[in-house]
C-alpha cells in the first residue's frame, strides 16, 4: 500500500510556505572579555605615542638643565609633569580642572570635525579656516544683537558660527565632488583665505575704533558662565555633541553610508551611494563642527575679535582625531589631554621654570608617533596592535586621480 500523497498545491515540507518561517540565528554578542581585549587593542598605540612623547619631553628638559644651570636635574621631569597635573586640576584644583574642561571644548568640536571626515576618507586639514570663520560668523551676528535678550542673541550667534563654518566646508566638498580636486590642497588654500577675509572684516565693517582694530564686544551673545570663573554652557553641549556624533556614524542610514565610503568607495558604488552627495556631505557637516568651535571659542573667551585673531585649535584637532582613533570616547579624551596640557602648562612654567612651549613640543610628537605607528608596529613586530590610521586609508590612495564617479 502506497504512502499517501500531499494535496496537489501543498508546499513541501521545510519550504517555510504557509508556516511560520525559521527566524535567523541570533547574533552572537561579544563577551565582556574580549571587549576588554578588543578596547587594550585599539588604544595600545595611543597611549604608547602618548608615552613616547613624555619620553622625549623628558629628555629634552633634562638637556635644557644641563644648559641653563650648567647641572643635570634628574628630578626635574617629575616636578615639571606634577606641577603640570597640579594646574590642569587633576591633583584636586577645582579652578584648573574647570580651565581644563574648557580649554577642552573647542578640542573636542575640532577633533570630532576632522574625524567624520577622516570616517569618510576625507581629509579635512582645513578645520582652521573653518575654525576661523565660524568665529567670524559669531562675532558678526552677536555685536549686532548684544543688546538683544541672551535667550535671542546667544543661538543666534552660535547658528551664525556654524552655518560660516558648513559654508566654508562645503566649498572643498562641492570642489572635489564636481572636479576631483584634492580637499587637502583645497582646505589648504582655504585656511589662508580665511585669515585674509577675517582680518579684512576686522580691520573694515567690524572695527570698533580704538589704536587697534578690533570688533565690539559681543554682550549678551556671550556663553552663559555655570561652574566657576569661566565654566561656560559649552561643558553641557560639546559632550553632547560627542553623542550626536557616536549615534551619527553608528545608529544612522548616513553613517553607515559615511563609514562605507571611507572604507572602501567602490563598494559604496556598488550598493548604490552616491560619493560624490556623501561628499559634500561629510565636509559641510565637519565645516558645521569646526565653526561651533570657533563660536564656542569667541561666545566663551574672547568675546570679540582682533585681525590678529586665531589659535591652533584646528590643527590641534589633527592629532586628536588621530590620537582617539576617530572614535568618539577616543576624541574626547584626546581632547581632555590636550586641555590638560594647555591648562597646566602655566603651572610648570612657574614651579618647575620648564618653559611652556613644551605642551606644543610634546603634542608635536605625539602626532609624530601616531604618523610613524604603522612602521613601529611593523618593525618590532608588536602583534595584536593596529596603528589607528585604517580610517584614513584612502586619503593617499585617492590623491592626484578622479576619485569620484
Amino acid at each position: 500500500m502506497s504512502a499517501a500523497r500531499p494535496p496537489a498545491g501543498t508546499p513541501p515540507a521545510g519550504s517555510g510556505i504557509g508556516t511560520a518561517a525559521a527566524a535567523p540565528p541570533p547574533r552572537p554578542r561579544r563577551s565582556w572579555s574580549s571587549r576588554v581585549r578588543g578596547a587594550i587593542s585599539v588604544a595600545r598605540v595611543p597611549l604608547g605615542a602618548v608615552v613616547l612623547a613624555f619620553a622625549v619631553g623628558s629628555i629634552l628638559i633634562w638637556l635644557s638643565s644641563v644648559v641653563t644651570t650648567k647641572s643635570l636635574d634628574l628630578g626635574l621631569p617629575i616636578k615639571a609633569y606634577g606641577a603640570m597635573l597640579e594646574g590642569a586640576g587633576l591633583l584636586g584644583n577645582v579652578n584648573g580642572l574647570v580651565n581644563t574642561l574648557v580649554q577642552a571644548g573647542p578640542l573636542i568640536l575640532g577633533g570630532l570635525a576632522v574625524g567624520v571626515g577622516f570616517k569618510a576618507g576625507l581629509f579635512n586639514i582645513g578645520a582652521q579656516g573653518q575654525f576661523l570663520m565660524g568665529a567670524l560668523g559669531s562675532v558678526i551676528v552677536g555685536v549686532q544683537l548684544r543688546e538683544a535678550p541672551a535667550i535671542v542673541a546667544l543661538p543666534a550667534a552660535l547658528a551664525a558660527g556654524m552655518l560660516f563654518g558648513l559654508a566654508w566646508g562645503f566649498i572643498p566638498g562641492f570642489l572635489k565632488a564636481v572636479s576631483g580636486a584634492h580637499e587637502v590642497v583645497t582646505t589648504i588654500m582655504l585656511n589662508f583665505v580665511a585669515l585674509a577675509v577675517l582680518a579684512a572684516a576686522v580691520n573694515g565693517p567690524l572695527n570698533a575704533g580704538g589704536t587697534s582694530p578690533i570688533t565690539a564686544d559681543v554682550g549678551n551673545a556671550a556663553l552663559p558662565i555655570i561652574v566657576g570663573r569661566n565654566g561656560t554652557i559649552a561643558l553641557i553641549y560639546a559632550p553632547l555633541m560627542v553623542l550626536a556624533y557616536g549615534f551619527l556614524l553608528f545608529r544612522t542610514t548616513r553613517g553607515f553610508e559615511i563609514r562605507v565610503a571611507g572604507s572602501s568607495p567602490d563598494a559604496a558604488r556598488y550598493a548604490g551611494m552616491s560619493p560624490r552627495r556623501l561628499i559634500i556631505w561629510t565636509m559641510s557637516a565637519a565645516g558645521l563642527l569646526a565653526g561651533l568651535a570657533g563660536a564656542t571659542d569667541l561666545l566663551g573667551s574672547t568675546h570679540q575679535m582682533a585681525s590678529s585673531y586665531g589659535t591652533t585649535v584646528g590643527f590641534d584637532a589633527i592629532a586628536i582625531a588621530l590620537l582617539g582613533r576617530t572614535s568618539p570616547i577616543g576624541i574626547l579624551l584626546s581632547a581632555l589631554l590636550f586641555g590638560a596640557l594647555r591648562t597646566g602648562s602655566a603651572q610648570m612654567q612657574i614651579s618647575a621654570g620648564v618653559p611652556a612651549e613644551l605642551v606644543g613640543v610634546l603634542q608635536a610628537t605625539i602626532l609624530f608617533f601616531l604618523i610613524a605607528s604603522p612602521v613601529i608596529v611593523k618593525r618590532f613586530g608588536i602583534r595584536g596592535a593596529k596603528s589607528g590610521l585604517e580610517e584614513a586609508a584612502t586619503i593617499t590612495g585617492t590623491y592626484g586621480s578622479e576619485a569620484v564617479r
